[in-house]
């Protein structure tokens, strides 16, 4: 299934996205999707739903609930 972390990277590297640009739509900093995508952290709802949003992806896509 994936963890949030490995969901997020692969959907970043997918769509060719620097974790700078994602970082600044978010509105977090760089380091702070880093540890996000290494599973160092979990982002809050709020957080996790822009990154939903921005990938058209569900929450439950991104929590390794589904597989699309």
């Amino acid at each position: 299934m994936g963890t949030f972390g490995q969901r997020l990277k692969q959907l970043r590297i997918d769509n060719n996205i620097s974790q700078a640009t994602l970082a600044e739509y978010v509105g977090v900093s760089r380091i702070a999707i880093s540890w996000w995508e290494q599973d160092k952290k979990v982002p809050t709802l709020y957080y996790a739903a822009a990154v939903a949003k921005y990938f058209g992806v569900t929450l439950d896509y991104l929590a390794g609930l589904e597989d699309d």
